[in-house]
């Protein structure tokens, strides 16, 4: 969603490439720069007069440090201190970040707000399972009573999360959520979720409602939910819902829309009031603490790994996690092995978000065709994988070659044969690429660490680059592992012992 940011940071960065040092002139153009994209995000007029003033001054007004606290010289250029400039002032502009909710009561109640269509009920149910992960027993209440499914919609969510749903037909709002109060001081439930009714726009009926609903209940959070795609006006709807609930916090929804970015950067300042939570899709895992060193990273270019760290560490047994990596690194892997690599990333989310916080790729998303970021490619993949036999996915070796096993694959799921072969050389290159890997980190040692961090992209990266490297996928193709001709004989006679060891099977 923070395409149009990014592209006006990195031509801000490329005018003040070849400079010696920063001026009022020579910074202009690239201000310029900065300036348009953060008006074709849609960020409030104000918040960019502000922002553009706090950038010069920051960006003119610091000496530039020559050396590091250890006393080494820093190779520090105009262009790098200009972006530290913008990036220290993003930071500032949706920070400080306050993700604390008021849970203390028993039960707490948490009232979420917004207009229709903004993701109330899907973002109640992820803030249930965010809740059940931290130990505690939440019940949804369905008080949103006028939007045709909505009810039906909680009770499908509390159903996957196995959590209660308080609903009563035809009851009066106020009412039904002072009973569902009470029904979870009498179940022992110790957080209540109050998905409430929206408007398309703001109305006297609906501010009256939900004046009512928290003089009765008195929660302990309100939050107000807002769809991060309408822009500048997420900023006016927030204003007027503040004046009226004076609500605690946002949770900014369908920032994996086509949104331009505006909301985040404005809605803080306008109001006052922390961003809290940040939602994508509908998976009921997509809703994540709120970061604004995250956002200021991916917005400008240099990937968020802490972020990307948490998603991973979500998704996946650590104890687990450091096993694969041993074994990937060693170069022992085979396709079971990939498949559960690519299941973990399909947790993860949608593949163009995941390569959006990977450093070093974030900053070159342009360059990369769209197509590359088709998670229907990776289900061609898997449709390929389900078509081998158990041993071709235990022993990746016997396919080597082996024109015969390729066709019977390519017809069991309908690809072309060029596409199997293209994928069994692609996962050849990624165990020399691991292997290659695990012996510069010694061994084939670094777990979880060495799978996602150092030495550049790490092991999940390379194994997304090969998904990406895929069939029709454009993504930049892998390097070729390179053989030596011993390895090339030994590889030979190996596959040549194992076919021998099959006949003799047979017989």
């Amino acid at each position: 969603m923070f395409d149009v940011l990014s592209r006006g940071f990195k031509n801000a960065r490329l005018k003040l490439q070849g400079k010696t040092e920063l001026t009022e002139a020579n910074i202009a153009d690239a201000l310029r720069e900065v300036r348009s994209s953060l008006i074709q995000a849609d960020v409030q007029i104000g918040v960019i007069k502000e922002f553009m003033a706090a950038v010069k001054v920051r960006a003119l007004g610091d000496i530039v440090p020559l050396r590091a606290p250890t006393g080494e010289m820093m190779d520090v250029s105009p262009d790098d201190w200009f972006i530290k400039a913008c990036y220290d002032e993003l930071v500032e502009l949706m920070g400080p970040v306050n993700t604390a909710l008021s849970l203390n009561r028993r039960p707490s109640i948490i009232l979420m707000v917004g207009l229709q269509g903004s993701g109330k009920t899907t973002t109640s149910g992820k803030l249930a399972k965010l809740l059940i992960a931290q130990g505690k027993k939440p019940l949804l209440v369905a008080a949103d009573i006028y939007r045709p499914a909505a009810v039906e919609q909680l009770m499908v969510l509390g159903r996957r999360l196995n959590v209660p749903v308080f609903s009563i037909k035809g009851m009066d709002p106020v009412q039904l959520a002072k009973m569902g109060v009470a029904q979870a001081k009498n179940t022992g439930r110790d957080v209540v979720i109050i998905d409430t009714a929206g408007r398309l726009a703001i109305d006297d009926t609906l501010m009256t409602e939900l004046d009512n609903i928290k003089r009765e209940v008195n929660p302990d959070n309100i939050l107000f939910v807002v769809d991060a795609m309408i822009g500048q006006d997420s900023v006016a709807t927030a204003k007027a819902f503040d004046e009226r609930m004076d609500f605690d916090g946002f949770i900014l929804t369908k920032l994996d829309g086509d949104a331009r970015g505006g909301a985040a950067l404005s809605i803080k300042h306008v109001t006052g009031k922390p961003i809290k939570y940040l939602g994508q899709g509908e998976e009921l895992d997509r809703l994540e603490e709120f970061r604004p060193e995250g956002l200021a990273q991916r917005i400008l270019g240099f990937g968020d790994v802490v972020g990307l760290m948490q998603d991973f560490e979500r998704h996946v047994d650590k104890d687990q996690a450091e096993a694969d990596a041993t074994k990937m690194l060693k170069g022992e892997f085979g396709y079971n092995d990939f498949v559960k690599q690519l299941n973990t990333i399909r947790k993860m989310g949608p593949l163009k978000d995941i390569f959006s916080k990977l450093p070093g790729i974030s900053g070159m998303m342009e360059q990369i065709p769209e197509e590359a970021f088709d998670d229907r490619e990776m289900d061609r993949t898997l449709a390929i994988i389900k078509s081998m036999t158990n041993q071709e996915r235990r022993e990746p070796t016997i396919l080597t070659g082996n024109g015969k096993r390729f066709k019977r694959i390519a017809k069991g799921c309908g690809r072309e044969y060029k596409e199997v072969s293209e994928l069994h050389e692609r996962f050849l290159q990624a165990q020399q690429m691991m292997k290659g890997l695990g012996g510069m980190m010694g061994g084939g040692g670094g777990g979880l660490g060495g799978m996602m961090g150092g030495g550049g992209m790490g092991g999940l990266g390379n194994m997304m680059s090969q998904l990406t490297g895929g069939m029709g996928g454009g993504g930049a193709p892998a390097p070729r592992a390179s053989i030596s001709a011993d390895e090339k004989k030994a590889k030979r006679a190996k596959q040549k012992a194992a076919k021998k060891a099959r006949k003799k099977n047979r017989k």
